[in-house]
Protein backbone atom coordinates (compact mmCIF):
# COMPACT_ATOMS: atom_id res chain seq x y z
CA UNK A 1 0.00 0.00 0.00
CA UNK A 2 0.96 3.50 -0.47
CA UNK A 3 0.31 6.61 -0.18
CA UNK A 4 1.53 10.26 -1.00
CA UNK A 5 2.87 13.56 0.84
CA UNK A 6 0.06 16.13 1.16
CA UNK A 7 1.61 18.26 4.03
CA UNK A 8 4.75 19.04 5.39
CA UNK A 9 5.55 20.60 8.46
CA UNK A 10 8.04 22.19 10.90
CA UNK A 11 8.28 24.31 13.91
CA UNK A 12 11.40 26.41 13.66
CA UNK A 13 10.47 27.53 17.60
CA UNK A 14 9.23 24.74 19.84
CA UNK A 15 5.34 25.53 20.31
CA UNK A 16 5.06 27.93 18.07
CA UNK A 17 2.89 27.74 14.91
CA UNK A 18 4.09 25.59 12.53
CA UNK A 19 4.95 26.28 8.60
CA UNK A 20 4.79 24.21 5.72
CA UNK A 21 7.72 24.19 3.26
CA UNK A 22 6.86 22.35 -0.52
CA UNK A 23 10.05 20.14 0.48
CA UNK A 24 12.72 19.41 3.34
CA UNK A 25 15.77 17.41 3.55
CA UNK A 26 15.68 14.50 5.54
CA UNK A 27 19.29 14.03 7.42
CA UNK A 28 20.02 11.51 10.43
CA UNK A 29 18.77 13.87 12.88
CA UNK A 30 15.46 14.65 11.02
CA UNK A 31 15.12 18.41 9.36
CA UNK A 32 17.75 20.69 9.88
CA UNK A 33 16.48 23.57 11.67
CA UNK A 34 12.65 21.93 13.14
CA UNK A 35 12.79 22.62 16.94
CA UNK A 36 16.08 24.63 16.14
CA UNK A 37 14.61 27.09 19.47
CA UNK A 38 13.30 26.53 22.27
CA UNK A 39 12.14 28.82 25.47
CA UNK A 40 12.77 28.39 29.27
CA UNK A 41 11.07 30.69 31.50
CA UNK A 42 13.61 32.14 34.93
CA UNK A 43 13.69 29.16 36.32
CA UNK A 44 14.84 27.06 33.15
CA UNK A 45 12.11 25.44 32.94
CA UNK A 46 10.62 24.08 29.33
CA UNK A 47 7.97 26.76 28.54
CA UNK A 48 5.94 25.00 25.78
CA UNK A 49 2.26 24.90 24.43
CA UNK A 50 1.09 22.91 27.31
CA UNK A 51 1.88 25.89 29.51
CA UNK A 52 0.51 28.59 27.38
CA UNK A 53 -1.72 27.93 24.43
CA UNK A 54 -1.47 30.92 22.97
CA UNK A 55 2.21 30.56 21.41
CA UNK A 56 0.45 29.06 18.18
CA UNK A 57 -0.59 32.51 17.42
CA UNK A 58 2.77 33.58 16.57
CA UNK A 59 4.05 32.65 13.18
CA UNK A 60 7.60 31.94 12.93
CA UNK A 61 9.92 32.55 9.61
CA UNK A 62 13.34 31.11 9.46
CA UNK A 63 16.23 30.50 7.36
CA UNK A 64 18.71 28.17 8.33
CA UNK A 65 21.22 29.06 5.85
CA UNK A 66 20.56 32.88 6.84
CA UNK A 67 20.34 32.72 10.02
CA UNK A 68 17.33 35.33 9.95
CA UNK A 69 14.64 34.51 12.54
CA UNK A 70 10.74 36.35 12.31
CA UNK A 71 8.41 36.21 13.89
CA UNK A 72 5.06 37.96 13.62
CA UNK A 73 2.77 37.85 16.99
CA UNK A 74 -1.61 38.41 16.76
CA UNK A 75 -2.38 41.83 15.57
CA UNK A 76 0.68 42.27 13.29
CA UNK A 77 3.25 43.34 15.08
CA UNK A 78 6.72 41.20 13.58
CA UNK A 79 10.01 41.07 15.10
CA UNK A 80 12.95 40.24 12.96
CA UNK A 81 17.09 40.14 12.76
CA UNK A 82 19.93 37.82 11.98
CA UNK A 83 20.22 35.42 15.17
CA UNK A 84 23.13 35.36 17.13
CA UNK A 85 24.49 32.93 19.38
CA UNK A 86 25.70 34.18 23.01
CA UNK A 87 26.78 31.86 26.01
CA UNK A 88 26.40 28.14 26.13
CA UNK A 89 23.50 26.30 28.72
CA UNK A 90 22.22 23.19 29.73
CA UNK A 91 18.70 23.00 29.87
CA UNK A 92 16.12 20.65 30.69
CA UNK A 93 13.77 18.89 28.08
CA UNK A 94 11.33 16.58 28.89
CA UNK A 95 13.98 13.83 30.34
CA UNK A 96 16.74 14.87 28.25
CA UNK A 97 19.57 17.61 28.96
CA UNK A 98 19.89 19.88 26.27
CA UNK A 99 22.89 21.78 25.21
CA UNK A 100 21.93 25.03 23.37
CA UNK A 101 23.20 28.67 23.30
CA UNK A 102 21.44 31.92 24.54
CA UNK A 103 19.88 34.04 21.21
CA UNK A 104 20.65 37.68 21.42
CA UNK A 105 17.93 39.89 19.39
CA UNK A 106 14.77 40.98 19.89
CA UNK A 107 12.96 38.25 20.22
CA UNK A 108 13.74 37.17 23.81
CA UNK A 109 12.12 40.85 24.69
CA UNK A 110 8.81 40.38 22.60
CA UNK A 111 8.15 36.86 23.45
CA UNK A 112 8.68 37.61 27.53
CA UNK A 113 6.20 40.76 26.68
CA UNK A 114 4.23 38.83 24.69
CA UNK A 115 3.55 35.66 28.08
CA UNK A 116 3.65 38.25 30.39
CA UNK A 117 6.66 36.50 32.26
CA UNK A 118 10.71 36.51 31.48
CA UNK A 119 11.30 34.07 28.85
CA UNK A 120 14.44 33.12 27.29
CA UNK A 121 15.20 31.95 24.20
CA UNK A 122 17.34 29.43 23.53
CA UNK A 123 19.14 27.72 20.03
CA UNK A 124 19.44 23.71 20.30
CA UNK A 125 22.76 22.53 19.29
CA UNK A 126 21.51 19.64 17.99
CA UNK A 127 17.93 20.13 15.76
CA UNK A 128 14.83 18.11 16.89
CA UNK A 129 16.26 16.90 19.89
CA UNK A 130 13.14 16.62 21.49
CA UNK A 131 11.90 13.91 18.42
CA UNK A 132 15.51 12.38 18.63
CA UNK A 133 15.65 11.20 21.79
CA UNK A 134 12.64 9.33 21.65
CA UNK A 135 11.46 7.30 19.05
CA UNK A 136 13.47 9.36 15.99
CA UNK A 137 13.63 12.99 14.02
CA UNK A 138 10.85 11.96 11.62
CA UNK A 139 6.75 11.94 12.11
CA UNK A 140 3.92 10.60 10.03
CA UNK A 141 0.41 10.39 10.35
CA UNK A 142 -2.54 9.74 7.28
CA UNK A 143 -5.43 11.62 6.43
CA UNK A 144 -7.31 8.37 6.73
CA UNK A 145 -6.14 8.45 10.56
CA UNK A 146 -7.65 11.78 10.72
CA UNK A 147 -10.61 10.97 8.87
CA UNK A 148 -11.39 7.94 11.17
CA UNK A 149 -10.74 9.97 14.64
CA UNK A 150 -13.42 13.08 12.91
CA UNK A 151 -16.13 10.26 13.08
CA UNK A 152 -15.21 8.70 16.19
CA UNK A 153 -15.66 12.16 17.47
CA UNK A 154 -18.70 12.82 15.94
CA UNK A 155 -17.12 16.13 14.05
CA UNK A 156 -18.81 17.38 11.53
CA UNK A 157 -15.63 19.06 10.07
CA UNK A 158 -12.43 18.03 9.23
CA UNK A 159 -9.71 17.67 11.86
CA UNK A 160 -7.04 20.05 11.03
CA UNK A 161 -3.80 17.45 11.21
CA UNK A 162 -1.44 20.83 12.00
CA UNK A 163 -3.13 20.02 15.69
CA UNK A 164 -0.51 17.05 16.12
CA UNK A 165 2.68 19.33 14.79
CA UNK A 166 3.65 16.10 12.55
CA UNK A 167 6.42 15.85 9.72
CA UNK A 168 4.59 14.60 7.20
CA UNK A 169 0.81 14.36 6.53
CA UNK A 170 -0.25 11.47 3.93
CA UNK A 171 -2.86 10.00 2.14
CA UNK A 172 -3.72 7.55 0.13
CA UNK A 173 -3.78 4.60 2.69
CA UNK A 174 -6.18 3.30 5.11
CA UNK A 175 -6.86 4.83 8.67
CA UNK A 176 -3.83 3.64 11.08
CA UNK A 177 -2.19 1.69 8.02
CA UNK A 178 0.54 3.74 9.40
CA UNK A 179 0.98 1.23 12.37
CA UNK A 180 1.06 -1.65 10.25
CA UNK A 181 4.76 -0.01 9.71
CA UNK A 182 6.19 -0.25 13.02
CA UNK A 183 9.54 -2.31 12.33
CA UNK A 184 9.82 -1.83 8.70
CA UNK A 185 11.41 0.82 6.79
CA UNK A 186 9.40 3.00 4.42
CA UNK A 187 10.25 5.48 1.59
CA UNK A 188 9.04 8.89 1.97
CA UNK A 189 10.46 10.57 -1.18
CA UNK A 190 13.70 10.01 -1.59
CA UNK A 191 14.40 8.91 2.21
CA UNK A 192 14.33 5.80 3.43
CA UNK A 193 13.13 5.89 7.10
CA UNK A 194 13.01 2.84 9.86
CA UNK A 195 9.22 3.02 11.73
CA UNK A 196 10.38 2.60 15.20
CA UNK A 197 6.78 3.45 17.40
CA UNK A 198 3.52 4.88 17.88
CA UNK A 199 3.26 8.54 19.14
CA UNK A 200 1.51 8.60 22.48
CA UNK A 201 -0.74 12.34 22.87
CA UNK A 202 -0.73 15.07 25.21
CA UNK A 203 -3.27 17.76 25.55
CA UNK A 204 -2.08 19.79 23.25
CA UNK A 205 -3.90 18.43 20.89
CA UNK A 206 -7.18 19.40 22.01
CA UNK A 207 -6.95 22.66 20.84
CA UNK A 208 -6.49 24.53 17.00
CA UNK A 209 -3.87 24.89 15.74
CA UNK A 210 -3.76 28.60 15.01
CA UNK A 211 -5.96 29.89 18.16
CA UNK A 212 -4.89 27.50 20.68
CA UNK A 213 -8.29 26.94 22.25
CA UNK A 214 -9.55 23.49 22.95
CA UNK A 215 -12.62 22.57 20.66
CA UNK A 216 -11.63 18.65 19.90
CA UNK A 217 -11.54 16.07 22.98
CA UNK A 218 -8.96 14.38 21.40
CA UNK A 219 -7.63 12.47 24.49
CA UNK A 220 -11.03 11.15 25.32
CA UNK A 221 -11.65 10.16 21.64
CA UNK A 222 -8.42 8.33 21.41
CA UNK A 223 -8.86 6.58 25.30
CA UNK A 224 -12.37 4.94 23.61
CA UNK A 225 -10.96 3.48 20.70
CA UNK A 226 -7.30 3.67 20.59
CA UNK A 227 -5.97 3.19 24.22
CA UNK A 228 -3.28 0.70 24.18
CA UNK A 229 -3.55 -0.10 20.74
CA UNK A 230 0.26 -0.17 19.33
CA UNK A 231 2.17 -0.29 22.65
CA UNK A 232 1.51 3.78 23.90
CA UNK A 233 -1.11 5.11 25.69
CA UNK A 234 -3.24 7.49 23.46
CA UNK A 235 -1.29 6.43 20.44
CA UNK A 236 -1.88 8.43 16.89
CA UNK A 237 0.51 8.51 13.80
CA UNK A 238 4.11 6.95 14.08
CA UNK A 239 7.57 8.17 14.72
CA UNK A 240 10.57 6.89 12.65
CA UNK A 241 14.36 7.31 11.92
CA UNK A 242 16.36 8.37 8.81
CA UNK A 243 18.03 5.58 7.51
CA UNK A 244 18.81 6.93 4.37
CA UNK A 245 19.43 10.76 3.75
CA UNK A 246 17.18 12.15 1.12
CA UNK A 247 14.85 15.21 -0.15
CA UNK A 248 10.86 14.40 0.34
CA UNK A 249 8.65 16.86 -1.20
CA UNK A 250 4.61 17.45 -1.37
CA UNK A 251 3.59 15.01 -3.57
CA UNK A 252 6.23 12.26 -2.91
CA UNK A 253 5.21 8.75 -2.82
CA UNK A 254 4.88 6.92 0.54
CA UNK A 255 5.22 3.78 0.84
CA UNK A 256 7.06 -0.30 1.12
Amino acid sequence: MTGHVTRISIAPVKSLRVVHPPEVMLEPAGVSGDRRFWLVDESGRLYNGKRDARLVTVRPGWDEASRRLTLEFPGGRTVDGTVELGEAVTRQMHSSEVQSRRVHGPWEDALSAFAGERLTLLWAEEPAIDRRSRNGGVTLVSAGSLERLRTEAGSEGAVDGRRFRMLFEIDGVDAHAEDAWVGERVRIGEALVAVTGAVGRCVVTTRHPETGVVDLDTLRVLADYRRDGVGEPLPFGVYGTVVEPGRVRVGDVVGR
